[in-house]
């Protein structure tokens, strides 16, 4: 029998809590590590990935901003826009889903509601107007953009978006229209590809009319579907400020009709007529032929598609004997019945001066001078000025100052400097010849005269209006005294003479006290050429001259024919008669101004 050695074998037993101590240890630390992962992802973002993950998730909608209106001083549209919608559907996306989440509101409870992709689409059909079948067929196939409706109003949309069928997005246009058409078609101008200004005040005032578009984001899950829940953020656009102007589209038209008229009747290349008041400086009417119409400018050149009365500059002519005569009065040189022996031809340091008539040795007065448009009698009284006196008389009256009445291109003319001048451009100056202006610099040097002397910056820009009605009146350069208020009285005396005593009768209305002065010039040649093609006849006045309100200036570019048988007068005096009905000017009081044209 074995016998016992008294010692107890040992055996080693696994110890449990040890175990489950050492598990629970590993576990911690692996949620350590996991919770630290999640907290730098989701709680510090480093790298950004969660926010690049939800922006891959968002899906950004412009909203166009509505684009400003372009009103006449009356509030007449000229221009407006209206804000439409495209309705486009992915296809892939709405064709494999068999239904949707909406969450819709009821009352002040917010719920998601499950809706099939069947009764989306007859919802869809019944606002768009359309059949279920053809709804469907459109949200149905392989392609990525399909159109499904288009020009949809902002109401229409709006109840579209509230409907969050998947793959439907809508799309925004703004639709530009003009009412009137060719009514100051290249004053208001037109868009390129429908959204950027690219001619007159569409272009020059691009920035204040186009305003800021908005922007509406939602979130969107890995298969296409719009998260009822998720992000959803608006924000609006904010639209154009309206543009009110100061012309008078009533009066814009007939202008027009009647420089076209004029313009076929004469063969003439392009005419001009403005209207503008005395007291304010504002452009009642700037008509240029051949006028564009801003819904399809492409109808006419584009030569023809600008506005001629600012930024052609052209020799003007004998119009430019007022500020010749103007000086001479103001420099205390000369006066309205001042005397003058003027030979058949006058001839000053080699060069010849004639006038557009014939005639012998004659006794005029300063006023006779202006009334019968004679270059010789101009000469003679201008050589009283210096040639440097000559040129900053010009600059006084604006010329080489562009009127900067918020148009693009506007010309400044050419005022070449006096010590440039050769031996016979010192002279022609005088009447209007070797320096170059545009329509509205002339009107401009016209206003200063019938406004006592005082000259305003021309004004076609009345005031920008904010979508929240708030008014803004943009910058004016001040009024500046050209002549003293005793010289422009006198001039006024000399235009008016010019009508009643002088060779400018037929610019005569009945009932009113008119004063003008017509101008022709030699037409440089076009393309290159030297020398000169054509004339431009002109013919500015003002009326009622016992307080003058209002001023009309009509130009001919190259008229046909001779040009001693061409007259503006009956054009001027239509314009003007019109201007004077529509604004109820009284009819003058008093005696018309009649100084004599012959020194006794």
């Amino acid at each position: 029998m074995a016998q016992s050695t008294g010692r107890t074998k040992s055996v080693k037993v696994p110890n449990a809590t040890r175990r489950l101590r050492l598990g629970l240890g590993l576990m911690l630390a692996l949620l350590l590590v996991v919770g630290g992962k999640l907290f730098m992802v989701q709680g510090l973002d480093v790298g950004g990935m969660a926010e690049a993950a939800l922006n891959n998730r968002l899906k950004p909608i412009e909203l166009p901003a509505e684009r400003g209106s372009i009103l006449d001083a009356n509030g007449t549209v000229l221009a407006n826009s209206v804000i439409r919608y495209n309705v486009v559907v992915d296809q892939r996306v709405n064709t494999k889903t068999e239904s949707f989440k909406r969450l819709e509101t009821t009352g002040e409870k917010e719920s998601l509601v499950s809706v099939s992709r069947d009764q989306g689409i007859a919802e869809l059909a019944a606002v768009l107007g359309q059949d279920t079948q053809s709804v469907r067929a459109a949200l149905t196939g392989e392609q990525p953009y399909y159109i499904v409706a288009k020009d949809l109003k902002p109401d229409v949309e709006d109840r579209i978006s509230k409907l969050q069928i998947p793959g439907i997005v809508t799309v925004g246009t703004s639709k530009r229209v003009y009412p009137n058409g060719s009514v100051a078609g290249g004053i208001v101008g037109f868009l390129k590809d429908g959204t950027t200004g690219q001619a007159g005040l569409e272009q020059s005032q691009d920035d204040v009319l186009k305003g800021t578009p908005g922007k509406r984001v939602f979130e969107i899950g890995a298969d296409g579907l719009r998260i009822p829940v998720g992000v959803d953020q608006l924000t609006p656009a904010q639209d154009g400020k309206d543009i009110k102007l100061t012309l008078n589209s009533d009066i814009q038209y007939f202008a027009q009709q009647a420089i076209q008229s004029q313009t076929d009747k004469l063969g003439a290349e392009w005419g001009q007529i403005i209207v503008s008041e005395v007291k304010t400086g504002n452009i009642i009417a700037m008509a240029d032929t051949n006028a564009p119409d801003p819904n399809d400018p492409g109808k006419v050149a584009a030569k023809d598609r600008g506005v001629r009365s600012v930024t052609a500059a052209y020799e003007p002519g004998s119009v430019e004997k007022m500020m010749t005569a103007a000086a001479l009065i103001d420099e205390g040189k000369s006066s309205p019945l001042d005397r003058f022996t003027i030979p058949s031809s006058y001839v000053v340091d080699g060069q010849v001066f004639n006038d557009a008539f014939s005639h012998g040795t004659e006794e005029r007065t300063l006023a006779g001078i202006i009334g019968y448009s004679m270059n010789t009698g101009t000469v003679m009284a201008g050589q009283r000025l210096s040639p440097q006196q000559r040129h900053d008389w010009l600059q006084k009256f604006g010329i080489g100052e562009a009127p900067d009445i918020g148009l693009p291109a506007e010309a400044s003319g050419i005022l070449t400097p006096a010590d440039q001048w050769d031996g016979r451009q010192q002279y022609t100056v005088l009447f209007g010849q070797g320096v170059s202006q545009s329509t509205l610099q002339t009107v401009r040097a016209y206003q200063s005269i019938a406004n006592g002397g005082v000259m305003l910056q021309p004004r076609l820009i009345d005031s920008y209006i904010s979508p929240d009605g708030s008014v803004e009146k943009p910058p004016l350069k001040d009024p500046r005294q050209v002549v003293s208020k005793e010289t422009a009285k006198q001039v006024r005396d000399i235009l008016e003479s010019a009508v009643t005593e002088g060779e400018i009768k037929e610019a005569a209305i009945d009932g009113y006290r008119v004063g003008a002065k017509t101008g022709t010039s030699e037409s440089p040649c076009d393309d290159g050429k030297s020398g000169y093609c054509g004339y431009t006849a002109s013919i500015i006045g003002m009326a009622p001259m016992d307080d003058p309100r209002f001023i009309v200036e009509v130009v001919l570019q190259r008229p046909k024919g001779s040009i001693y048988g061409i007259t503006n007068g009956p054009v001027f005096r239509s314009v003007m008669s019109q201007v004077l009905r529509t604004y109820n000017v009284q009819p003058s009081t008093g005696e018309p101004v009649r100084l004599p044209q012959y020194a006794k």
